[in-house]
This record gives structure tokens, sequence and C-alpha cells, in this order.
């Protein structure tokens, strides 16, 4: 198991961010549950349909918008896990996710990589995957791995599949990768399953976690609840992480951004506790903000680090382990 160190307890030393009070962070959540309440979800997915309607949601079939009743929603939050193990190939790597414990991970998905040999500037391979998985494997500073750049010299359909071998076979720490889809979650399962010695086993030892990104503004696309409904049933972690960019796919200000932002991951978490009631769930964010001058969403900025520090601060008031982009 690895050590950790923790965020937000009461001590002098060190660096924090403070940036809601308990009421600030009550007025987003009453927000959240008005949204989901009355503006909706648009669901694409017909099975992900018909989950939410049998657990009480108001559906619309035709428009495909979810309305989810406060008591739904805030019955999901206590249902999933406010812990969770992340299983390493290597029993030293185990990492424990909840509370105030802080972890880190490298960063991805890269599409061009500056060579280190040749210094060239090229578009990313299966073989970089391979070697920066290996890399991060070395580094104590990293607690887990995630797929940090995409293999542009294999098929697109494929290239999850090809991801998770390279990973797989580069790493004995926990994995993080976006399987975008169903199917492909299903061909990463079993490569898991045959790594650890079968599907029960993995349930006890989860040795990977999926990422899943909600479309901003409040839509859950197919291929994010296809590997939200496969992830729970069979006791996968996924980590639910909105992207939405301020001025642009969600508010400006910092509260409403996050409003936006908590009712994306929120309908997730509902949808993965009423396909199985206590399946792992985290709660994530990269939001950031929109440059309206060059169009881009900066990962880099301040606003980010402001964003993502509310975004953990909401995962600490709902007891759900959190993922947050940062630098």
């Amino acid at each position: 198991m690895r050590s950790e160190v923790q965020a937000g307890v009461s001590k002098f030393e060190g660096f924090g961010l403070n940036i809601f009070s308990d009421n600030e962070l009550y007025d987003i959540h009453s927000g959240t549950l008005e949204v989901l309440e009355k503006t909706g979800i648009k669901v694409e997915s017909k099975e992900a349909l018909e989950i939410f309607a049998a657990g009480g949601a108001s559906v619309n079939f035709e428009t495909r918008v979810v309305k989810i009743p406060p008591h739904i929603v805030e019955d999901a939050i206590r249902s999933a896990p406010n812990t969770i193990l992340l299983a390493g190939r290597n029993p030293k790597h185990d990492i424990i996710l909840g509370g105030k414990r802080v972890h880190f991970i490298n960063f991805g998905e890269g599409v061009s990589i500056i060579d280190p040999y040749t210094k060239e500037y090229r578009k990313t391979t299966k073989q970089d995957v391979a070697n920066i998985s290996r890399f991060c494997d070395a580094m104590s500073e990293m607690d887990a791995v995630l797929r940090p750049v995409a293999p542009q010299d294999v098929p697109p359909v494929a290239a999850v599949v090809h991801n998770a071998e390279v990973i797989f076979n580069n790493t004995s720490k926990h994995v993080f990768i976006g399987t975008e889809g169903g199917k492909n979650f299903k061909k990463v399962l079993k490569m898991a399953a045959a790594i650890v010695g079968g599907e029960e086993k993995l349930r006890e030892r989860p040795i990977f976690s999926c990422n899943v990104c909600p479309t901003s503004p409040l839509q859950l696309v197919g291929h994010c609840t296809e590997v939200i409904i496969e992830g729970a049933r069979a006791g996968i972690a996924v980590n639910v992480l909105s992207m939405a960019m301020a001025g642009a796919t969600s508010p400006i200000t910092l509260a409403g951004s996050l409003v936006t932002h908590n009712a994306e991951v929120l309908s997730g978490i509902v949808l993965s506790q009423l396909t199985r009631k206590g399946a792992p769930v985290i709660y994530g964010s990269s939001t950031t903000i929109m440059d309206l001058r060059f169009a881009t969403a900066p990962v880099g900025s301040p606003e980010l680090g402001m964003i993502n520090a509310g975004v953990a601060k909401l995962a600490q008031f709902y007891l759900l382990p959190s993922w947050v982009a940062g630098g």
C-alpha cells in the first residue's frame, strides 16, 4: 500500500485554498438540484434512458431529456462508496481514494510530442505510450498511470485496445484509461481479468479504472453512458469527468460554472447507482475557462486551479472520492 499525504486538515504549515464555505457549497448543490429537476440532462443511449425511467426519473424518449428529482440525486450520492481501492498489479502500489487523501497522476492524452532523442516535433505512437508509461511507473511521485498519449500509428477504432496492451505491460501501478464505449470496455475488462486471474479476482482487486466525459452543456452521450453502465456492472470504478469551459459551454462565473459541472457529474453518478447501487464512482473534473482571444481551453490557467479547488470541496461535501486537474 502506497503512503499518502492529506489536504484540507487543520494545520498551519503548507499552502491551501479554502474557496467556499459550507453554506455556499449548499447553495451550489441546491442550484444543481434545480437544474437536474427542471432543465434536465440530454441522454443519447436508449438503455440509459430506460435505466433512468426505471429508477424514477422523468424521461422524454422523443427529446431524450431526463429530469431527475432531488431525492433520486441525493440517494445516489449516499449510496456511492466514499472510499475506493485502486489496486496495482503489484500490491505495494495499492492506493485508497477518498476523504482528504491526495495522490498524483500524469496528464493525458497528448497527440504530438517532441522526440527526446531527435528533438523532432511529431505525432505520438504506440511505442511512446509504452515508453511514457514505463517512465511513470519508475517515478515514485506518480501513484497511478493515465494513458499518456494517443497512439496515432494504429487504427483509431482499435486505439483503446492498443493503449491498454502497452500500458498494462509497462506498469504495475493502477491504470486509468478511456475506453470510448462499452464494446472496448469489455475488451479491456477481459485483458485485465486475464492479468489478475479472472473477473471475480478483478472485482476484489480492480487494477484499472475508466474515465468518461459528459458533453457540456448538460449531455451524456452514448459512449459515456455505455462505460458508466458496464463499469457499474463489472465493479470497475468510473471517473465521471466534466470538461466544461467557463465562458463557452458553462457560465463565466465560478459558482455558475460549478453548477453546470456538478449537474453533469451527478447525472453520471445517478446513472451508475441506478445501474447497481454501491458501484464505485469518482467525482471528476478537467473543467477550465475558455480563452476568448485564442478560442482554446488553457489547462495551466489560474482559473483552472480555482475551479478545481471548488470541485474538490464539492466532492468532500458529498463524501465522494475526487479527481481534479491541477498544475
